[in-house]
C-alpha cells in the first residue's frame, strides 16, 4: 500500500476536511512562505518533492508542474557543509580531539542528551560510536598530534592473513603474542587510541548572551572510553542475571576472570535519557571488535575469533590484543552525568544485542518500560518491564528497578496486532519458518557446539523444536546462570522463541501520547544475520527486501507500559514520491519537539551517497540495485514531519549534512530555541577534500509523477568540514542549530 498523506492522516485519526486542506488552492502562485506551524522554508534537496516549492505556497501538493520540476532539478550542487533553511545558523561546540577532562573528545559522535545545570548552562552526554578507517588514519596525526604505526602494522596483518589458510575471520591474533613483542605493542598502540576515541563523553556547555553556544568547564567533565578500567581502575559495573555468568572462573569458553567488573564501553550508538537524570548509552555493533557468539553457558568465544585487522572501511578486532571478553559488550550502559565518579553500569536485564537506542517510558505507579531495537538485518524489538513500580519518576532510586524484571521480544502479526514474548527459561521454543523471511534463512543457537546455526528449511526448524522444548533447554547452568546466558545470547534466543525478524530497527522513541515510534532503516538481506519477515515489511508496491525503510507506530493495549500485547501500523515509508515514498531513504534517529513534530535524520551508507545513477537506471543491461539507487538522494539529511495541523503527514527537508556524513542524535533544549546535532564521519569515503576538488555526475531522476529526466550534479570529493578551509581535515563534531532571530526552532 502507498502510504500517502491521506493514509497518514487517517492513521492519526485526523479529520481530513480540517487537517489536510491547505488554505491555498493547489498550484496557486504566491510569495514563498514558511510552512504553517513550522516557521521555516524547506531547503532544496536533489530529489523533486511536493514539499519544496520555490515562489509558491509550501503546502501545495502540486506546486511545481512536471516541466517545472525538470527545469528546477536538472542541475544540482552538493555542498560540503551543514545546509539549513534561511534564517538559521549553527555553532560548532566540540570536535574530535578537543580536550575533555584528562582525555579528548572522541570520534564519530552520535547520541546526545542534555542535562540543564542552570540558566543557559548544561552538561551534555555524547556517544562515540566507531572508527572510520580512511579518515581516522589519514587525519590522526594532524588532529591528535602524534603518529601511529599504521604502515608497520598493516604489513604485519597482511603477513598474518597470508599464513592462515582456513576460513577463519582474517586478521592478526595479537592476543597470542607475548607481552613486549614489538608487533603486539604496535597493535596495542593503535587499538588503545581507537578505543579511547569510542565510548561516552560528558562535556559542559553554555549559551552566551548573543545566543551562541560554546564549551564551559565543570568537574563533571570526563570520558568513559573503550579501555576505562584497563589502566585507570575506572571499571564499569554490571547488574542482573548475566553477572552470574561473568563471575565464572571456568566455563565452556573464554573467561576474563574480572568477575562483575567490565573494561570499557565501545560502539556506542544511540541511547536515551531518564527522568531521574541519567543517560543510557547503547553498545551497538560490538561484533566488529569482539567475538559476538557465545556457548550454551553464556561464556565467550576465544579472542582469536575476532583478530585485529585494518581495511579501507574499518578497524576491527580492537578488543583482541587486550583479551576482552565478548559477552561483556552489547549492553545498555547507564551513567549519571552529574556524578564525576560514575563510569557506567551495564544492566544485563536489558539484554545483550546490537542496541541502537532506547525508548524510556516512566509513569508514577506503574512499572518501567524500556524499549530497544537490535540494529541488524533480521533484528528484533525488545521491551524490558521492571518488577517494581515507579513512585517518583525523578527519583534516582529508579535505577534499581533496572536490576529486576523481565526482557520481552516482539512478535508482529500481519493483521496489525502483536505480542511480547518473555525471554525466560520456561518460554517454549517455537522458531518461525525461514520461508517467512526475504532471505529464507533464520539464525538459531547451534548446539552442542555453541554459536550460530543458519537454518534454511522447515525440516531443520522442526528437528530443532523436537530436540529443545524451552529456552532453558538451550542453555546450561543454575537457574540464574541460564537466565543470564539467555540475556547474553538475546538475539538467537529471541529467534528460537519465535520473535519477528525485522528490517534493521534503529530508533525507539516514545511519543507524546506514550506510543512507541520505531525506525526500520532498511529491509535488505544479510547472508550472516538474516532478513525481515516478508508479511510485515513490504515496499509501497508490495515488494520484499525493500531498501529505503519505514517508520512504525506501536501502541500498547490500553496504553499500559506493562501490556503483553499491542497494535502496530506503518506511519511513513522511505523512497521516491512517485513510488509512494516520503522522499528520504534509511530513516534513523527520531526526536519530537515540544509541538509534537517528528524530526527524522537519515543513515544512508556513506559509499552510496551521491553514487551516479545511469540513464534508464541500468548498468550493463541490468537494473541497478535498490541499494545503489540511493545515490539519487544526495547527502544524509534532516527532515521534519508535522503530526497535526495543515501540514500533517508531509516530510519537509530541513537540512543536509557535509560530505560522506551522517547526522545523528537530534536533541532540543527545553526552550525549543536550539536543536543540537551530532555530525558523524564527514569525509568517511574520500578523506580530506584536496584543493576543493569536485566532479560532475549524472543521475537518472524522476519527477513526483514519475517522468524520467537526467540531473547533472556537482559533487565535492572528500570533506573539509567543519573548518571549511581548503585541505582542512574532516572532524566529527557536535553543533547547536538556532535561529538568527533567537526564536524557537519551529517558531
Amino acid at each position: 500500500m502507498v502510504l500517502n498523506r491521506r493514509h497518514f492522516l487517517l492513521f492519526l485519526g485526523a479529520t481530513i476536511g480540517t487537517a489536510a486542506c491547505s488554505k491555498f488552492p493547489l498550484g496557486q502562485q504566491t510569495a514563498i512562505r514558511p510552512v504553517p506551524g513550522l516557521g521555516f522554508v524547506p531547503i532544496k534537496g536533489p530529489v523533486p518533492l511536493a514539499t519544496y516549492a520555490p515562489t509558491t505556497n509550501a503546502l501545495s501538493a502540486s506546486a511545481l508542474s512536471t516541466d517545472q520540476q525538470i527545469s528546477e532539478y536538472s542541475q544540482y550542487e552538493v555542498v560540503d557543509d551543514l545546509v539549513l533553511p534561511d534564517g538559521f545558523t549553527y555553532d560548532v561546540i566540540a570536535s574530535w580531539g578537543d580536550k575533555v577532562g584528562n582525555s579528548r573528545f572522541g570520534y564519530n559522535n552520535d547520541f546526545l542528551a542534555l542535562f540543564e545545570t542552570g540558566n543557559d548552562e548544561a552538561l551534555m552526554s555524547v556517544n562515540f560510536e566507531y572508527i572510520s578507517a580512511v579518515s581516522w588514519q589519514q587525519t590522526f596525526e594532524i588532529v591528535i598530534g602524534k603518529p601511529l604505526p599504521f604502515r608497520e602494522v598493516d604489513q604485519a596483518v597482511r603477513t598474518a592473513i597470508k599464513a592462515v589458510k582456513d576460513d577463519r575471520v582474517p586478521g592478526l591474533n595479537a592476543y597470542a603474542y607475548p607481552d613486549g613483542n614489538p608487533v603486539k605493542e604496535q597493535v596495542k598502540a593503535i587499538c588503545r587510541e581507537a578505543l579511547i576515541d569510542q565510548g561516552v563523553g560528558i562535556i559542559a556547555i553554555r549559551r552566551n548572551a548573543d545566543g551562541r553556544w560554546g564549551r564551559a568547564s565543570s568537574p563533571a567533565e570526563r570520558r568513559i572510553t573503550g579501555i576505562s578500567g584497563l589502566e585507570d581502575g575506572h571499571y564499569l559495573k554490571s547488574t542482573g542475571p548475566a553477572v552470574a555468568v561473568f563471575q565464572k572462573t571456568v566455563g565452556q569458553g573464554y573467561v576474563d576472570t574480572l568477575g562483575d567488573k567490565i573494561i570499557g564501553t565501545f560502539q556506542n550508538c544511540a541511547g536515551g535519557k531518564t527522568p531521574w537524570g541519567t543517560v543510557l548509552s547503547a553498545e551497538e555493533n560490538i561484533q566488529i571488535q569482539v567475538p559476538e557468539p557465545v556457548y550454551a553457558d553464556g561464556t565467550s568465544f576465544q579472542p582469536i575469533n575476532r583478530p585485529f585487522n585494518i581495511t579501507n572501511e574499518e578497524l576491527t578486532g580492537l578488543g583482541n590484543v587486550f583479551g576482552l571478553a565478548g559477552n561483556k559488550y552489547g549492553w545498555m550502559v547507564e551513567i549519571d552525568p552529574a556524578n564525576p565518579k560514575d563510569y557506567g553500569t551495564k544492566h544485563t536485564w536489558l539484554g545483550r544485542y546490537r542496541h541502537e537506542a532506547v525508548g524510556v517510558r516512566v509513569e508514577a505507579g506503574k512499572p518501567l518500560a524500556f524499549y530497544s531495537g537490535c540494529d541488524r538485518r533480521g533484528g528484533h524489538i525488545y521491551k524490558f518491564i521492571s518488577n517494581g513500580t515507579v513512585s517518583n519518576p525523578k527519583d534516582k532510586a529508579n535505577s534499581k528497578l533496572l536490576t529486576d524484571g523481565m526482557l520481552y521480544v516482539a512478535e508482529f502479526k500481519p493483521d496489525g496486532t502483536g505480542r511480547w514474548i518473555p525471554l525466560a527459561p520456561d518460554t517454549p521454543v517455537n522458531p518461525q519458518s525461514p520461508a517467512m523471511h526475504s532471505g529464507a534463512m533464520l539464525p538459531i543457537p547451534q548446539r552442542p557446539e555453541g554459536g550460530i546455526f543458519k537454518a534454511d528449511d522447515d525440516e531443520q526448524i522442526e528437528g530443532f523444536k523436537q530436540k529443545y522444548k524451552t529456552l532453558g533447554d538451550l542453555y546450561t547452568g543454575s537457574s540464574q546462570e541460564k537466565q543470564g546466558a539467555i540475556l547474553i545470547d538475546a538475539h538467537l534466543a529471541a529467534n528460537a522463541a519465535g520473535a519477528t525478524c525485522t528490517a534493521r530497527p534503529e530508533d525507539t522513541e516514545i511519543g507524546p501520547d506514550g506510543s512507541l515510534f520505531i525506525t526500520f532503516t532498511s529491509g535488505g538481506i544479510s547472508k550472516e544475520d538474516g532478513s525481515p519477515d516478508i508479511r510485515i515489511f513490504k515496499g509501497p508496491d508490495g515488494s520484499t527486501a525493500y531498501e529505503y525503510g519505514w517508520i512504525m507506530r506501536l501502541t500498547e493495549d490500553s496504553n499500559e507500559p506493562a501490556a503483553k500485547s499491542f497494535q502496530w501500523k506503518m506511519l511513513a515509508t522511505g523512497g521516491e514520491p512517485t513510488s509512494g515514498g516520503q522522499g528520504f531513504a534509511n530513516p534513523d534517529n527520531l526526536a519530537f519537539d515540544a509541538k509534537g513534530n517528528l524530526w527524522v535524520v537519515t543513515d544512508m551508507s556513506s559509499d552510496k551517497l551521491n553514487r551516479a545513477v545511469p540513464r534508464d537506471r541500468r548498468e550493463k543491461g541490468v537494473p541497478i540495485t535498490p541499494s545503489n539507487l540511493r545515490g539519487i538522494y544526495g547527502n544524509n539529511a534532516i527532515w521534519c514531519i508535522p503530526m497535526s495541523g495543515e501540514a500533517a503527514g508531509q516530510a519537509y527537508l530541513f537540512g543536509t549534512g557535509p560530505m560522506d556524513c551522517e547526522a545523528t542524535g537530534p536533541c532540543f533544549t527545553p526552550d525549543q530555541k536550539t536543536l543540537f546535532l551530532a555530525v558523524q564521519h564527514p569525509g568517511e569515503v574520500d578523506g580530506i577534500r584536496k584543493d576543493m576538488s569536485a566532479e560532475n555526475r549524472e543521475f537518472a531522476m524522476r519527477t513526483t509523477d514519475g517522468k524520467e529526466f537526467m540531473q547533472t550534479r556537482k559533487v565535492p570529493i572528500g570533506s573539509n568540514w567543519p573548518g571549511k578551509q581548503p585541505n582542512d581535515p574532516p572532524k566529527p563534531s557536535v553543533v547547536a542549530i538556532r535561529r538568527s532571530d533567537t526564536k524557537e526552532i519551529t517558531g
